[in-house]
Formats: structure tokens, C-alpha cells, sequence
């Protein structure tokens, strides 16, 4: 049986995966035959086969999904716990939910990119074009001018979303402990990186204690979704609190992260109205929200200061590369 990465289906992928079981949850068909009518991209659909035999040789849904990289570690205790409370159609829907909003999010910050890319291609192009017309250029020069930028700037965005990954894993070693720590102190994007934290742990556990686990099962699961060794420290603590029996608004006073003392009132709202659960999921919809409008504000002045600095480069390479400048006759020099 092929062996498949734990994660690997892009945020639009697992949002139509999450649509499709619920609207056929929701229409009563079984298992099997809703696992069969999946229709999703080649190599996400090559996984649904893989799990429908694993199905057929007794395995339960959600550890199928796990096995096959159809569904997350969260997703997989997650739907263990709507499985055992009854449909797991309303959490097929809350996760569809927000994995279109952040396959939407992707998507608009990559659409405002790509004209910047786009003109900084361009620029790689004309920068050198008064050296190679003044004869001071080889055009394999020429061309490798060209071409080593664009080799930086692939490395750069590798490197970029090797980073990104890793900031959604626990970190293992000092130093990495040390750049989540450095992280969470960077002007303005530190903030919004904390905030992303929080909300994704709130999250999860509001949809768990909405699918019927135990507050004392659900939270150090949560806990275990934050990406920041930091933030997942502090957050340890405050889960020994509650484990020691105080509130979650009571444990969760020494924490440190943005929109804290605001969330700590609506826990404790939510705790005495026995609310909690759909407490928890409306903040963290505020919270998206909010973090989709720095996203917008981020991608939509991101290309206009790449704008500016292809335009000062270009403008600098014409004015001194000498390919446009007269020249004297060499007898005159």
C-alpha cells in the first residue's frame, strides 16, 4: 500500500474535500458509495481509493483519512469525537469553512503578486540592456546577469516556505526555540503571528468541545496545534491550571498574546452560560477575520514597495550602466 505524507493537499483541495462529505453526510448516503462518488484532483483521488481499502479491511474513517493524508492529526481527533457524539456533518462543514478561507486568502495575496513578479522579471531583462548595447556585456554575461537573480529569488522563496512549515510544527532543537522566540518580538508581523496561534488553538478546541470531548482530553490536544515553542510553553501552563481545576478564564490570566483580556471575558461568559464551545468558535472567526483584513493591508501594499524598488533599480542600472550615455571617440578620452 502506498505510503502518502501526513499533509500535503492544498487548502482548496481539503475545503472541496470537507464540502463534498457534507453535503453527502447531510444527504444520508453511506459511507462507501459517498467515498466513491469523491471527486477531487488525481493525486488527492488516488488517496480516496487507498482509503476505501483500508476501509474494506476493517479500518474506522477517521484513521483511514489519517493513514492516506486525507485528513490532519487535528482533523483526525476531531472527527473521532463527532463520530462518537453522532454525524459528523456540521464539522465537515465548519472545517470546509475555513479551509476555503484560507485557500481564498492564498489565492488573493498571490493574484496582487504576480504583477510585480511579473515587472521584476522585466526589469532583469532591461537593467543590462545599455552594457550589452555599449559592447561592455557579453550576452552570455548578458544572460547570466539575468538568470542569477532569478536563481536567488527561487532560493529565497524555497527557503520562505520551508520556514512557513516550519513555524506550523513543534520546533525540536534550541535554535529553533530561539527563532520562535525572536518571532513573536518582529514589529507588527510578530503580533499577527501570535494571533494565528491563538486563534488555531481556540479553535480546535471549541470544535472539539462542540463534537463532545472533555474539556481534559480536548486542550492538551489544542495546545499541541500551536506552531510557536514559545506561545505552546505558555499555553502548557495555563492547561496545568485547568487540569488543577481552575476555569479556563481563570488559567488563561498569565497568558501573553494580542486580544487576551478581551478573550478572557468572553470564556468567562461562556462558562457560566455553559456557551463555550460556540464562544470559542466565534472569536476565532473574529480573529480570522481580522488576521484576513492584515492580509489584505499586507498584499495590498507589498507589491506597490516592490514596484518602487524595481522602478529606483531600474532607473539606477540605465542611468550608469553607459549603454544610453554618449560616449567620446577613445582618441579624445
Amino acid at each position: 500500500m502506498p505510503a502518502f505524507p501526513s499533509v500535503s493537499l492544498s487548502p482548496g483541495e481539503r475545503a472541496s474535500l470537507f464540502t463534498q462529505l457534507a453535503a453527502m453526510e447531510k444527504a444520508g448516503l453511506p459511507l462507501d458509495r459517498a467515498l466513491a462518488t469523491l471527486q477531487l484532483p488525481a493525486p488527492a483521488q488516488k488517496r480516496v481509493e487507498t482509503m476505501l481499502r483500508l476501509l474494506a479491511q476493517g479500518c474506522d474513517l477517521a484513521a483511514a483519512g489519517l493513514r492516506t493524508g486525507l485528513f490532519s492529526a487535528l482533523e483526525f481527533t476531531l472527527l473521532q469525537a463527532a463520530l462518537s457524539a453522532g454525524s459528523p456533518a456540521r464539522l465537515y462543514e465548519r472545517l470546509a469553512q475555513s479551509h476555503a478561507h484560507k485557500a481564498a486568502q492564498a489565492k488573493a495575496l498571490q493574484a496582487r503578486l504576480l504583477m510585480p513578479a511579473a515587472v521584476l522579471v522585466l526589469a532583469l531583462l532591461i537593467q543590462p540592456l545599455p552594457s550589452l548595447i555599449g559592447g561592455s556585456l557579453s550576452p552570455g554575461g548578458y544572460l547570466w546577469g539575468v538568470l542569477q537573480p532569478l536563481l536567488v529569488l527561487a532560493a529565497l522563496f524555497f527557503l520562505g516556505r520551508q520556514m512557513l512549515r516550519r513555524l506550523a510544527q513543534p520546533a525540536a532543537s534550541a535554535r529553533v526555540r530561539a527563532l520562535d522566540a525572536w518571532l513573536l518580538r518582529v514589529p507588527l508581523f510578530g503580533q499577527a503571528h501570535a494571533r494565528a496561534n491563538a486563534r488555531d488553538c481556540f479553535e480546535s478546541l471549541g470544535l472539539m468541545l462542540e463534537a463532545g470531548l472533555p474539556m481534559f482530553e480536548a486542550l492538551p490536544k489544542a495546545c499541541a496545534t500551536l506552531g510557536n515553542s514559545q506561545l505552546r510553553r505558555d499555553f502548557l501552563a495555563m492547561q496545568q491550571r485547568v487540569q488543577a481545576g481552575a476555569p479556563l478564564a481563570q488559567a488563561m490570566l498569565s497568558l501573553a498574546f494580542p486580544g487576551k483580556p478581551q478573550l478572557a471575558s468572553l470564556v468567562r461568559t461562556g462558562e457560566a452560560s455553559g456557551t463555550l464551545p460556540a464562544t470559542l468558535l466565534a472569536y476565532a472567526a473574529r480573529e480570522s477575520q481580522a488576521l484576513a483584513d492584515f492580509q489584505a493591508q499586507l498584499a495590498t501594499w507589498l507589491p506597490r514597495l516592490v514596484y518602487v524598488a524595481v522602478s529606483l533599480w531600474m532607473a539606477y542600472g540605465l542611468l550608469t550602466g553607459g549603454g544610453f550615455a554618449p560616449r567620446l571617440p577613445a582618441e579624445l578620452g
